[in-house]
């Protein structure tokens, strides 16, 4: 199979015929499977106020009494594929994707027209009782205690509407609220000392859907797998799941554990990564999934993926990881691939699993089912225990960027590398474009990268990797071989959207 080449610049994709690498440390002919599944079918009045002041005559000018009006506050079985045509393609197809968000005015204080003088005998105070004056208190007695009563009512009043409009928050969809406004967790379900998948399971399940979407025209053509997100009616998959229905505007849904279907907005995307993100009205009375870290475990660490394999819902398989930092690209073409940072399990995933998670035994995801690795033949679809997914840390990122803008955005250096063949030596600069980033820094065409910060860089696969775990406006350190001499690179990536 000829490997299209891939630019680290999706403009430039089109205009390359530069090989693109086969997957990173996967046998000559490693491929991911295609082919075609069908799947199952007030504020308080002010009180009255006397104002009296002693005239020095015998008569006294009656009080005053200003009036404020009180202020006006407004189930489905397993089902079994009906043909198998599998596809030289590089991540799990969509065809098999983983079945896997005042007051009114303030009231004029309005007093009422000042009350006329009524002038009467000036009263007097017995001395027997003082010699100093004592004026009677202008204040009613009962005022007190109403005030305090009111103020405590108020208090708790505003509390819960605080509560409330966090509540809402929270929940809220509205763009522009990010993945820490929405209600993800992060609190893992199970204890460090958990060794229990069933106990995982338990937990997971019901916050694992199947995700069928409309491929190539039939409503049914892709399904895939995902999970809750939020308590505001997110799900995560695959980009790849919903592409075709995206672009054809095509209908997206979704089916919890217990068999009911909802329907399924596509909310934002993300080639470059492989992701998406859905908006389900449903889903907001679903268990939102934890979500954890894939680099807090190590090679050998157990995990377990959830997804609908081959249409089979609610599937739970167990495995460990086989590697991390994983270089892999997935697509058909240039114009589709995304490279990924992947972290490698053999627990057994296949067509279907696209999407779902994959979770550690706190029962936390660790990263996004993504990909598989086959022996390369037409028939040899299935499972031979080199799957791919997504680190949960790229995931993050991605759908906060969708969820606050609905599009997500992806480091360049605006240059070309060499995707063909592995050498082991380093990524070969083929092209630079004008006015980037990597022309300010002073690369050239038949520069080699070996290094990126501290971390090697093995051939044209793993820089794009690299570069991609970054987010624009970062500055990077590059290690550069040029005439055989190495020398220190710097520069500040630029984004584009894809």
């Amino acid at each position: 199979m000829t490997d299209p080449q891939q630019p680290s610049d999706p403009a430039d994709r089109d205009s390359s015929s530069e090989p693109t690498a086969p997957i990173t440390g996967l046998p000559d002919g490693a491929r991911s499977v295609g082919g075609s599944w069908t799947p199952p079918s007030g504020q308080p009045p002010i009180p009255p106020n006397a104002i009296g002041p002693t005239a020095p005559r015998p008569k006294s000018v009656a009080a005053q009494n200003p009036a404020q009006n009180p202020a006006q506050s407004p189930a489905q079985g397993p089902v079994q594929p009906s043909q198998l045509h599998p596809q030289p393609v590089r991540q799990l197809p969509q065809q098999y994707a983983a079945p896997w968000a005042q007051r009114p005015q303030a009231d004029q204080g309005a007093y009422g027209p000042a009350g006329q003088p009524n002038w009467g005998p000036q009263p007097t105070l017995p001395l027997h009782l003082g010699t100093a004056s004592r004026r009677r208190s202008t204040v009613p007695g009962w005022l007190w205690p109403a005030v305090a009563t009111l103020a405590l009512f108020v208090g708790l009043a505003g509390g819960a509407l605080g509560g409330a409009i966090q509540d809402s928050l929270a929940g809220s969809d509205e763009p522009g609220t990010g993945i820490e406004s929405t209600g993800a967790q992060t609190d893992a379900p199970l204890p460090a000392a958990n060794g229990s998948v069933a106990a995982v399971a338990e937990k997971l399940l019901p916050s694992t859907v199947q995700i069928v979407a409309e491929y190539q025209g039939e409503s049914d053509g892709a399904t895939g797998s995902g999970f809750v997100l939020d308590r505001s009616g997110h799900i995560v998959t695959n980009n790849h799941v919903v592409a075709s229905a995206a672009e054809d505007d095509g209908s997206v849904e979704i089916v919890d554990q217990e068999g009911n279907h909802f329907t399924a907005e596509i909310l934002g995307r993300s080639a470059v990564y492989d992701l998406a993100v859905l908006q389900v009205e449903g889903a907001k009375q679903l268990p939102p999934a934890a979500l954890g870290s894939s680099t807090a475990l190590n090679i050998g660490d157990p995990v377990v993926a959830f997804g609908a394999p081959l249409g089979l819902t609610s599937t739970v398989t167990a495995g460990i990881i086989s590697a991390r930092d994983r270089p892999v690209t997935t697509g058909d073409s240039a114009d589709d691939a995304s490279y990924i940072n992947a972290v490698q399990t053999d627990a057994a995933i296949n067509p279907g699993n696209s999407g779902g998670p994959l979770v550690d035994l706190q029962g936390r995801v660790i990263g996004v089912n993504s990909a598989i690795a086959t022996t390369g033949g037409y028939g040899e679809a299935g499972n031979i225990g080199v799957g791919f997914a997504i680190p949960i840390e790229q995931v993050k990122v991605t759908v906060d960027q969708i969820l606050k803008t609905g599009q997500a955005r992806y480091p360049v250096i605006g240059a070309k590398v060499q995707t063909g063949g592995k050498t082991d030596e380093g990524a070969e600069i083929s092209e630079v474009l004008p006015d980037s980033p990597a022309e300010e820094a002073g690369l050239k065409r038949g520069d080699v990268v070996t290094r990126i910060g501290e971390d090697r860089v093995t051939d044209g696969i793993a820089l794009i990797v690299k570069i991609r775990t970054h987010q624009p406006g970062d500055r990077v350190d590059f290690t550069v071989e040029r005439d055989g001499e190495q020398r220190q690179v710097s520069l500040t990536l630029d984004g584009e959207v894809g």
